[in-house]
């Protein structure tokens, strides 16, 4: 008999819907790279020289991860690489997550720390959870 998931499948679709939609609006698009002219491309292709496009996704795009009975929200920095935000553990209401910030000091989420940049945000919501990430580490 497979484990049944904590969070039901349609809150982790709704939740990714959300964490989307937050990320168009609020994600920092990654420095474009300097284009070669046509004839510089077309000497380079044949050498497998062709630069690549700017990794996705954009500079400040949360990514949720979802393990157990918490959502992780990661956010990408300028370095490409995810880093920790916060974690929410569900309640069983889409819009009442407790929330725990992660102490990078420390290497762990803390579910008392309360004085940080952008706790006023925290509201029990995803995206408010999210705008909190953004105060307490900008990008």
């Amino acid at each position: 008999m497979p484990k049944q998931k904590t969070i039901p499948d349609e809150i982790r679709q709704e939740i990714i819907a959300r964490v989307d939609a937050f990320n168009q609006a609020n994600a920092q698009p990654q420095p474009q790279l300097l284009t070669p002219p046509g004839c510089l491309v077309a000497f380079m292709k044949p050498l497998g020289m062709v630069p690549k496009p700017p990794p996705d996704p954009p500079v400040g795009s949360y990514l949720p991860r979802f393990r157990g009975a918490y959502l992780y929200l990661d956010r990408i920095g300028w370095n490409g690489r995810p880093s920790e935000i916060c974690r929410l553990k569900w309640t069983g209401d889409i819009n009442q997550w407790e929330f725990a910030i992660y102490r990078h000091s420390r290497n762990f989420y803390d579910p008392d720390e309360w004085f940080f940049p952008g706790a006023e945000e925290v509201d029990g919501s995803v995206e408010g959870a999210m705008r909190a990430g953004l105060k307490a580490y900008p990008v």
